[in-house]
């Protein structure tokens, strides 16, 4: 099972569903990409999924470009906010979906205030991807 999860930058919402994803089923080929890749992935993901045990520290952003010939199962939009577009893939997907979340990279104030969007938003994505996981992975992975 093949699953690409894209979003602007891939450098945070994409990477920490990668990063559950993976954690749930080994079997799963699962990669993440932006259409806008930012230069890192970024350091408050890396260190809130540490929290829950997911390193994604070796984690970089990748362009989208790089997996249009190949073929997925699944592709996955994560972009939430009204503002953003998430990006559209015209490669070979058999099934696409979208599991929005809000830009914890857009939070402010104290370093504390600022973790605690992280860590909601890792909290969200984690429950939507699990289901996700469950209800349409799992059945047919067993």
């Amino acid at each position: 099972m093949r699953i690409l999860i894209l979003c602007t930058g891939n450098s945070c919402r994409s990477q920490m569903a990668e990063g559950f994803l993976k954690s749930f089923d080994s079997r799963l080929e699962v990669f993440s990409a932006g259409t806008h890749p930012a230069p890192q992935a970024n350091p408050n993901a890396i260190a809130v999924m540490k929290e829950v045990g997911i390193d994604i520290s070796n984690n970089k952003p990748k362009n989208v470009d790089l997996f249009i010939a190949d073929p997925f199962d699944y592709v996955i939009t994560v972009c939430g906010g009204a503002r953003e577009v998430c990006p559209n893939f015209t490669g070979n997907v058999q099934h696409q979906l979208h599991i929005g979340f809000d830009d914890p990279a857009d939070a402010a104030g104290s370093n504390e205030e600022v973790m605690s969007v992280y860590r909601r938003v890792r909290d969200e994505i984690k429950v939507g991807f699990e289901g996700f996981y469950l209800e349409k992975i799992r059945p047919v992975m067993d």
